[in-house]
């Protein structure tokens, strides 16, 4: 555990450690901040924050994915992300657009993004993985079991690791077989996608057999439920406010980045950037003792 990814994505930075992704939700209805930043001046003055923190990506996202949301037209969700991505990227950001649709995709890049992030792995539009393919960009795939309204219905398996990492198998050779270059594919677990809390951890413990799928692994735990629950009042049960659980994430984050996660997600950028940079220094002079 070197606390190095083991495998990085062209034209992105290449620091030495984990990078850190920066969450900028600009939606009505997140789980986590939703509302906050919906005006597009809110949001590029939060994008810079996240940037000043040093985020090395910015994520910009225009549909909530919480168990249970609605989508919004596309339309809408192209009138909250456009004028965030413009700015950001014109502001020197890297940008990801977190989007399920190529349309958006497409006009994201155009504005100045230059990732796509789809939770869905190309199945919720079969136009995203040829039009990536073609576009030559970065690219993140999410296991994905269906929409919000439905994905925790489908939280059942014999075996959620040998499950996810067969059915991202799949979707890594869906993704080179449209153009999408084994460089620029980057693989996410997707934890609380159709996923129970238990679930998250048995996958977050078998990091490495992600990895071995021979992509780089995003690791976006940050401020989620499953986290809530292991931080409850043990009076009263209450679930840890989601804003609260900062400190868990960027412990996640570290464990992660010494597994060899190529990035994690993060809506506090500061301590998680912080702490995998510990992870990095922590796991260069291990290997360094190694070698004598």
């Amino acid at each position: 555990m070197s606390g190095v990814p083991t495998k990085y994505v062209a034209g992105l930075p290449q620091p030495g450690r984990a990078l850190v992704m920066g969450v900028l939700n600009v939606t009505p209805d997140s789980f986590s901040d939703g509302g906050q930043w919906l005006e597009p001046d809110r949001a590029i003055s939060h994008g810079l924050e996240l940037l000043a923190e040093g985020a090395d990506l910015l994520d910009v996202g225009g549909e909530s994915t919480r168990p249970g949301a609605a989508r919004p037209s596309e339309e809408e969700e192209l009138r909250r992300v456009l004028p965030v991505v413009r700015a950001l990227a014109g502001a020197g950001a890297l940008v990801s657009v977190d989007t399920m649709r190529s349309r958006v995709a497409r006009e994201a890049l155009d504005a100045g993004a230059v990732m796509v992030n789809d939770v869905s792995g190309g199945l919720a539009d079969p136009a995203m993985l040829p039009f990536v393919g073609a576009a030559e960009v970065p690219y993140i795939c999410m296991h994905w079991r269906g929409h919000s309204q439905q994905m925790q219905g489908r939280a059942v398996y014999d075996d959620v690791v040998a499950a996810v990492v067969a059915e991202l198998g799949q979707r890594i050779e869906a993704a080179h077989a449209a153009g999408i270059s084994p460089d620029r594919l980057v693989i996410d677990p997707g934890l609380g996608f159709a996923k129970t809390g238990e679930h998250n951890w048995d996958l977050l413990s078998a990091l490495d057999q992600l990895t071995e799928l021979g992509q780089p692994v995003l690791v976006a735990a940050s401020r989620k439920s499953f986290l809530g629950r292991l931080l409850a009042d043990p009076d009263t049960g209450e679930q840890r406010r989601t804003v609260d659980r900062d400190d868990a994430s960027a412990a996640v984050a570290v464990l992660a980045a010494s597994a060899g996660a190529w990035c994690v997600r993060a809506h506090a950028v500061r301590p998680t950037l912080d702490g995998v940079k510990v992870a990095a220094a922590w796991g260069a002079a291990a290997d360094a003792r190694a070698r004598g």
